[in-house]
């Protein structure tokens, strides 16, 4: 496999995120929280950007069971083919890391360079000092587009 057929991971904040996103209308962003996220904390949205939000669970709630299928899953969902650039949002960043961590792997053993980037800070952000979150960072406390089903 020729060098620029490795994919590779990097971290941007939610305000850069967007920033790439708006800027490069082929990347896309997957959302790997659950079922239960999605559904009562909210979804980032990109409909100002004419696009949708990948949502594809990386651990299914309330076992947290990994999804051993999740790279075959957002094949699936992005239409068999890898995006050039991957975008990975969870609550705080850390579901989202191995998730960008493993489609970079993966897409590499497949012989395909993806760009997978992780959203730092995630949807919700870091806890506080009172262990809250929304409140020092994140997707929602960056101002970033967003809404609740």
């Amino acid at each position: 496999m020729a060098e620029d057929q490795i994919s590779s991971v990097d971290e941007m904040t939610p305000v850069q995120a967007y920033e790439a996103l708006s800027n490069d209308d082929k990347a896309v962003l997957v959302d790997v929280r659950t079922k239960a996220e999605w559904a009562f904390i909210g979804l980032p949205d990109l409909s100002g950007l004419g696009r949708s939000v990948i949502p594809v669970e990386w651990t299914s709630f309330p076992t947290m069971t990994p999804n051993d299928q999740f790279a075959d899953d957002l094949l699936n969902a992005v239409g068999g083919t890898w995006p050039d650039h991957c975008l990975f949002i969870c609550r705080s960043g850390a579901r989202s890391m191995s998730a960008a961590q493993t489609v970079a792997r993966v897409a590499t053993a497949q012989g395909r360079a993806v760009q997978c980037t992780n959203v730092a800070e995630g949807f919700e952000g870091d806890l506080n000092a009172d262990g809250h979150r929304g409140q020092l960072n994140g997707w929602k406390r960056h101002g970033l587009p967003w809404r609740q089903t």
